[in-house]
């Protein structure tokens, strides 16, 4: 996986138009049906979980010792009368394609044309701005790589090492990390990053906020290399003791160079408009896997 110094939102654009035309949706007086859909897959060595998600809809990835990957999805549809939620059902939860290295997870609904010219010629075009929710549980072996795209909607990532990005519009995050060469982008949201590990097991970590709040939590015999920049508005606040300027830095309210311990992986976190908090951890984070 690359490093570039900014990562695209492409993919968080193409949501972000999706969740503009809901949100002009009639949200009043409409009924609302829920259902539930599971479906697992055998997942090899070195396999990759691609997932696309809703544009409104968390994400919560979980990682586990099975051979598998196990995509569970609570679909919320809503319209103004019986006949019409029948309609958008047929149409609305996730797709599942097979590789020989690679998983792909794709959330259709009334959003997607291409879906719809494919499944349903004749859907009604008056409930294809018809607003939707599809919430996802997935788990997937500790070892697996992660390409995520999620619109508007919690995110919650844990005991997964591997190569990882992640890119949210708008999301408040709950990211727990031991390893792994990791890249996450949030749009808007308050975002927990927890480094259970002193020493970081791969190649660096990059989390990135455009506007709200990132809370970086780590322990307090942490070792690594960490970049902290402010890019617009706002500060940072250091509440960690043992971090030391890097050779000719100073910490500045936005900018800060540091080395945690006795210095390794590289971690660079940003923040656009908003609060950057670096804090100790406690007791260990997360057990051992099993």
């Amino acid at each position: 996986m690359k490093r570039n110094a900014l990562i695209p939102f492409l993919a968080a654009a193409v949501l972000f138009a999706a969740a503009s035309a809901l949100q002009t949706f009639a949200q009043t007086n409409l009924l609302k049906r829920t259902t539930y859909k599971t479906q697992t897959v055998e997942a090899g060595p070195a396999m990759t979980l691609s997932l696309i998600g809703a544009p409104d809809g968390s994400i919560r990835i979980e990682g586990w010792k099975e051979r598998e990957i196990e995509v569970s999805a609570e679909i919320e549809v809503r319209a103004g009368n019986s006949a019409d939620l029948d309609e958008l059902a047929k149409v609305t939860g996730f797709a599942i394609d097979e590789g020989p290295t690679k998983i792909s997870v794709v959330t259709v609904g009334p959003h997607d044309k291409k879906y719809l010219k494919k499944v349903a010629k004749h859907f009604p075009k008056r409930l294809r701005n018809s607003p939707f929710k599809v919430n996802y549980t997935v788990k997937v072996p500790f070892y697996t790589d992660l390409d995520i795209d999620g619109g508007k909607g919690a995110l919650a990532i844990a005991g997964v090492e591997g190569a990882m990005r992640v890119n949210f519009l708008e999301s408040d995050a709950d990211l727990l990390f031991t390893g792994g060469s990791v890249q996450v982008t949030i749009g808007a949201g308050d975002v927990t990053v927890t480094l259970a590990k002193p020493s970081w097991r791969g190649r660096f970590a990059e989390v990135q906020v455009s506007s709200g709040k990132l809370n970086v939590r780590m322990p307090k015999d942490m070792n690594a290399n960490i970049k902290a920049q402010i890019l617009r508005t706002g500060e940072i606040e250091n509440k960690v003791g043992k971090m030391k300027p890097e050779r000719w830095t100073k910490f500045t309210e936005t900018n800060m160079e540091a080395i945690a311990g006795h210095g390794g992986a590289s971690m660079h976190f940003t923040v656009g408009d908003g609060t950057l908090l670096f804090s100790s951890l406690g007791k260990p984070a997360v057990a051992e896997k099993q």
